[in-house]
């Protein structure tokens, strides 16, 4: 990479994201020192187009990932990873066993407590939270004495998180989500989009202590009860959702979700796509992909076929397109709105162009003529290919996990000493589960969790209008980890009295 210096106004940007900090600023000019790998991410935030790539041939092309770093001898690439070896491109480092790691991270993984004796779905809740929980089990497991407490505990504060699998755009991060009842209700927001899915959040301690909180709780409620809900994003569509089921957004049904963004759908399928046509474009609003530049076509020997596409190019074949209500979720309503320009010293009279979204759900076949592309039909080769690619794509649906904190007072009904609760927890020495189902624990501070409600048992969730949301907990250990927590010794029972007891 060289810099002009006349254009270079010293702004900086460029060493505040160069992965090698071989750029610095000096007397207001970029200078780059020795170590640069051409991975040019310099030249996508500079505002003056200072930067200009000069590939240095000599040095090696990492092929590891898309970026294809020139790394110097004895050099790192820009991932720090791959590493120039007299003139060999090699992953430096080594591999580490299951055992080695678990003695770095230092976290005792215990399998006579890794599953709860009971469950807590339909034993009741503690209380005042100081007094013991409903139940407190003892059994034996492998020999070893096991302990599980269990409690129906209300949470003040937690939320759903939706997964909404649509390469449909639904709005920009922070938009709020209302639902209608007796007025406009604000019960959550669009988080952030995921591969191939749109996130968006119900409740939290915001919404749920707001005015709308109730509402808000009771939304929640039903999607765990798997009712359909229609809500609304601000600015953006109307959305029907029911976990389990395909989502409809402003009144269309989802069908699938996508294989990869365009990038990895070239990747993929490459070899199958290779004389389909003389390129393809596959419009998303991830990543879309231009298959003639991309690195799995130049691979297999294809060439540049001249057609140039819009976007901020990311790396070969990459390219990032504005979000929208268009093809794949970019602002393209037309396909052909896509090209930017066209070398008409390689596209010539017949070349043939397929457009389509990484779902095949649109598509188009264009033939250059007189011209300028016009759509025809496509051959039998292409429709084959784009129904191999919709067979590929999983059924689109609406999953969601459940967030909420048992750091609080629900401790109180397993130990009279809550932080060496908290503290055996993250060290592994009792195992949190959700009515049965193993969630994931937050690291840091408190207890807080993920659990996936498609998995848990339906109706085991409860409200009470504070809000508040009970759940069943299960806390299991050894007893001897009970006993050094302060667990209430006092009102273990053993599990064949519990069973005598459990007549409905």
């Amino acid at each position: 990479m060289r810099v002009d210096k006349d254009k270079c106004k010293g702004c900086g940007l460029c060493e505040e994201v160069c992965p090698l900090e071989v750029i610095k600023v000096i007397e207001k000019k970029a200078n780059i020192e020795g170590g640069c790998v051409e991975c040019k991410a310099c030249l996508r935030v500079c505002p003056n187009e200072a930067l200009i790539p000069e590939a240095k041939e000599e040095h090696p092309k990492c092929e590891a990932c898309p970026i294809m770093c020139r790394i110097p001898e004895s050099a790192y690439g820009a991932c720090k990873r791959y590493f120039n070896e007299k003139g060999k491109i090699i992953r430096k480092g080594r591999t580490y066993t299951y055992e080695e790691i678990v003695k770095i991270i230092k976290y005792e993984k215990d399998p006579v407590i890794e599953e709860p004796i009971i469950t807590g779905i339909g034993v009741g809740t503690t209380y005042p939270d100081f007094r013991p929980s409903p139940l407190i089990v003892s059994a034996l497991k492998e020999g070893v004495e096991v302990i599980t407490a269990v409690t129906e505990a209300p949470l003040s504060y937690s939320a759903l998180n939706i997964k909404i699998d649509t390469d449909f755009y639904i709005g920009s991060e922070g938009k709020r989500v209302f639902v209608r009842r007796k007025g406009k209700r604000v019960i959550g927001h669009v988080c952030t989009e995921q591969y191939g899915s749109k996130i968006i959040s119900i409740g939290g301690v915001n919404i749920l202590t707001s005015k709308d909180g109730l509402f808000a709780a009771k939304v929640m409620l039903e999607l765990l009860q798997g009712k359909k809900v229609i809500m609304e994003v601000e600015d953006g569509p109307q959305l029907e959702i029911c976990i389990g089921e395909a989502p409809i957004i402003n009144g269309v049904q989802e069908e699938l979700m996508r294989v990869g963004c365009g990038s990895a759908t070239i990747g993929l399928f490459a070899p199958y796509m290779l004389k389909l046509a003389n390129e393809i474009i596959i419009l998303d609003g991830h990543i879309t992909g231009l298959f003639s530049e991309h690195p799995a076509a130049k691979y297999l020997g294809k060439e540049r076929s001249g057609i140039y596409i819009k976007g901020d190019k990311s790396t070969e074949g990459r390219y990032f397109l504005p979000k929208g209500k268009g093809w794949g979720g970019t602002n393209i309503e037309n396909p052909l709105e896509v090209i930017s320009s066209i070398d008409h010293d390689k596209v010539k009279e017949g070349m043939t162009l397929l457009i389509t979204e990484t779902t095949g759900r649109r598509f188009a076949f264009f033939r250059f003529k007189n011209g300028k592309f016009e759509e025809e039909q496509p051959p039998p080769s292409v429709i084959r290919f784009l129904e191999f690619l919709r067979e590929n794509c999983e059924k689109s649906r609406v999953s969601a996990v459940f967030i909420g904190g048992i750091g609080g007072s629900a401790r109180g009904g397993v130990t009279k000493n809550p932080i060496k609760l908290t503290n055996a927890v993250h060290e592994g020495k009792v195992t949190i589960t959700i009515g049965g189902i193993k969630p994931f624990i937050f690291p840091g501070g408190g207890i807080n969790f993920i659990v996936d409600v498609t998995k848990m048992k339906k109706d085991s969730v409860y409200m009470a209008p504070t809000p508040s949301f009970i759940i069943p907990i299960e806390y299991t250990m050894r007893k001897e980890t009970f006993e050094e927590i302060g667990g209430h010794i006092e009102v273990i029972k053993k599990l064949n009295e519990i069973l005598k007891q459990n007549v409905n």
